[in-house]
């Protein structure tokens, strides 16, 4: 298997280019997105799956909130390649406040900044990242991290980090991670940020419509726990999470709507569609939920109706009146 020279990076990403575009504000949109009234389930144990090709970061998989089903549902993890040269992948978490479970957006940056104090494992045990580091404009793996058995890449190193990961999955209240943003953390918050990925994003839109992915339906252990390549979740690369994570319950009182049937292509459902002039509202979670915005009822214009055209009046031809001769 040919070995890729790390002086390809630019070339194989396309970052020449964006590298030279500063990131702004609106490219991020960086934030606390959606709350949820009771905690996501505890992260399933999975192996990461092989490297596609130099180029490619590890971003950890997570529960996310589907507002639609009332139900967390899990995006797997997958090798990304990173917006610009020098950018790293700083996870999202979901963090305890005021008796909600807030989730915070992940994003890329030149330091990695704070996720909750969240074991991701694969390099990402709760502080920085331990699984590669930039040097200049060529990226180096950590060998004893990474999953690199598809591939030979030449520029590795070796230094212990957190493989396996934990099972906790949020950070504060009853059995949350207790850590706190450290200083260097809180600076890497106020640099240049860029949101997830074309591709990023995608995994996340295949995720939401697969059954097997709800923690409901899963119990704690998804399907597909783990992909190589971000948006293809079958075939050769996806990883299922270990049986023994499948501890999770949903918690009583919760209601959730079935799950999908139709297929969609690539393995996913689709989700049903709402019916016209009917309101679609969150169903509320115990503790209180503020998840997504109900929807306005549908109301359709008033029928305005053509006026009546009436058809032009015929009048009967006139008949000429009888000639009377006068008498002779």
């Amino acid at each position: 298997m040919r070995v890729i020279p790390s002086a390809s990076l630019a070339l194989l990403l396309g970052l020449g280019a964006l590298g030279a575009v500063a990131p702004t504000a609106s490219q991020a949109q960086i934030g606390i997105n959606v709350s949820v009234g009771f905690a996501p389930p505890p992260l399933p144990i999975y192996d990461q799956p092989p490297i596609p090709g130099y180029g490619y970061m590890w971003t950890p998989g997570y529960w996310a909130w589907d507002s639609y089903y009332g139900d967390y549902y899990w995006v797997p993890g997958t090798w990304v390649q990173p917006p610009r040269i020098g950018y790293l992948w700083t996870p999202g978490y979901w963090a305890w406040q005021n008796g909600l479970y807030l989730f915070n957006t992940g994003y890329w940056g030149q330091q990695i900044g704070y996720y909750g104090g969240i074991d991701y494992g694969y390099g990402y045990g709760g502080y920085g990242y331990g699984g590669g580091q930039w040097r200049g404009r060529d990226f180096y793996y950590n060998r004893s991290v990474n999953n690199m058995s598809n591939a030979r890449i030449a520029n590795v190193y070796n230094a212990p980090a957190v493989v396996r990961g934990g099972r906790t999955s949020f950070n504060g209240g009853a059995g949350g991670v207790q850590a706190r943003p450290r200083p260097e953390e809180l600076a890497a918050a106020r640099e240049a940020r860029v949101a997830a990925t074309p591709a990023q994003r995608r995994q996340v839109q295949l995720a939401r419509n697969v059954p097997g992915l709800r923690a409901s339906v899963n119990h704690g252990a998804p399907v597909i726990a783990a992909t190589s390549r971000a948006g293809v979740l079958h075939g050769a690369g996806v990883v299922r999470a270990s049986p023994a994570s499948a501890t999770y319950r949903p918690p009583v009182g919760a209601r959730l709507r079935p799950a999908a049937s139709a297929p969609l292509h690539g393995g996913g459902y689709a989700r049903p569609e709402a019916r016209p002039n009917v309101v679609n509202r969150a169903v509320p979670a115990p503790g209180g939920y503020r998840a997504g915005l109900s929807q306005a009822p549908h109301q359709q214009a008033p029928r305005q109706e053509a006026p009546r055209q009436e058809a032009p009046r015929q009048e009967a031809p006139r008949q000429p009146a009888p000639r009377q001769e006068a008498p002779r």
